[in-house]
């Protein structure tokens, strides 16, 4: 099964509205599998998902990585930076730590914009 995460660019009542939505299809009975990550402007979702940031991630996906040196090596880029980076991705749902390991469980993020 592929893993997907939808990423919005909306309103918190956007995001209030999918996980009302959620609930009552769960309460119905529906199977409820999907994952959503809201963020309130496209400048705020650009500036997590930079060019560096989605080859880190493409990384960590395909790699895995035991820690975020050993990322930086592999991705022949500065420590302080990939740590940076591992931060950023890891606050906003992208990324998830088990320990040291790192790793990055969505096989494909999809975008959309609310107008």
């Amino acid at each position: 099964m592929s893993k997907n995460v939808q990423l919005h660019v909306g309103t918190a009542d956007e995001m209030g509205q999918r996980f009302v939505d959620a609930w009552k299809r769960a309460e119905a009975g529906a199977e409820v599998n999907e994952s959503h990550l809201t963020f309130i402007g496209l400048d705020t979702l650009l500036a997590t998902l930079t060019n560096k940031r989605l080859d880190l991630l493409r990384h960590v996906h395909r790699n895995g990585a035991v820690t975020v040196k050993a990322l930086a090596d592999a991705l022949c880029r500065d420590y302080k930076n990939v740590h940076t980076d591992v931060a950023a991705l890891e606050e906003a749902g992208l990324l998830v730590r088990d320990g040291r390991k790192i790793a990055a469980p969505w096989d494909e993020l999809q975008a959309s914009i609310s107008l």
